[in-house]
């Protein structure tokens, strides 16, 4: 047991690869305001384009086999994303406060926990495929504002964790990993032809991520003015407007989705919501 504890904190923590990650501005991939204006452009682009092109849906079977592959792929790599930042921070941590604020001007964008983000920044980009799946199968009902909009700035998101070296990024990362585990294995599910009953247990993790966010988000600040300041702190500030804006999407689609089912059916009525 004890060695494969070893061996997994060293491929997800003390590989070469991964101590020594340094984010360089206009050098490593993804590093540019360039890539990340052009990565978004296109996906709203493509989205808007292929979602008025009525492209003709593909076999039911094969589009569940190529939603499940996508989706365990997803699934798997939100629990290495969530184990390996979790081991990360513990690794590269001074101590407690830097989990919840990075000493300013003194935590450039390197080491593991910052590979983590990378990965994780990577990720978002790679479920983009979440929104070609749903135009594909001739769904338009899923394809929503707030489908777009989460996938659209929480790239941004991740970029400015990034290049702000921002500070809260290791609670972040790992929270948000964490429930896309299990959002993505309800998918996974749903492509594999079982709906499980949780789904708005997936739901309210979002909404419990977000509210979890502006609570330690109280200490954070706390420090920051309390002592010398936090790294990254506008950044954090577009952050805290994009999950504010997300919280307020998510909990109207709880009460849309969920809320207005519990509700008793009037006895003049014979069609059911």
């Amino acid at each position: 047991m004890e060695d494969l504890t070893s061996k997994l904190h060293y491929w997800l923590v003390d590989h070469p690869t991964i101590t020594n990650f340094q984010w360089k501005p206009n050098q490593t991939w993804g590093a540019s305001p360039l890539f990340l204006s052009i990565t978004l452009f296109t996906y709203l682009l493509l989205t808007f384009t292929l979602h008025h092109a009525h492209l003709p849906t593909l076999n039911s079977t094969f589009l569940r086999l190529i939603s499940a592959l996508h989706n365990l792929i997803l699934l798997i790599l939100s629990l290495i994303m969530a184990v390996g930042c979790s081991l990360s921070t513990y690794s590269q941590m001074p101590n407690h406060r830097w989990i919840f604020c990075f000493p300013p001007n003194s935590t450039p964008p390197q080491g593991p926990v910052f590979f983590w983000a990378q990965i994780f920044y990577f990720s978002k980009l790679l479920e983009f495929i979440d929104t070609l799946l749903i135009i594909l199968s001739g769904s338009n009902r899923r394809l929503s504002f707030l489908h777009v909009y989460h996938h659209t700035v929480v790239v941004t998101m991740c970029y400015v964790w990034l290049s702000t070296s921002q500070s809260l990024l290791p609670v972040a990362l790992v929270t948000n990993a964490s429930v896309h585990v299990l959002m993505y294995a309800y998918y996974l599910l749903c492509a594999l032809g079982w709906r499980p009953w949780w789904k708005v247990l997936v739901t309210n993790c979002q909404i419990v991520q977000f509210v979890f966010s502006f609570m330690v988000s109280g200490l954070m600040l706390y420090y920051h003015y309390t002592g010398t300041g936090c790294s990254g702190f506008y950044g954090w500030c577009f952050n805290a407007v994009f999950n504010a804006s997300l919280l307020a999407l998510f909990i109207n689609f709880h009460f849309k989705n969920y809320a207005k089912r519990k509700k008793p059916h009037d006895n003049t009525k014979t069609k059911s919501l």
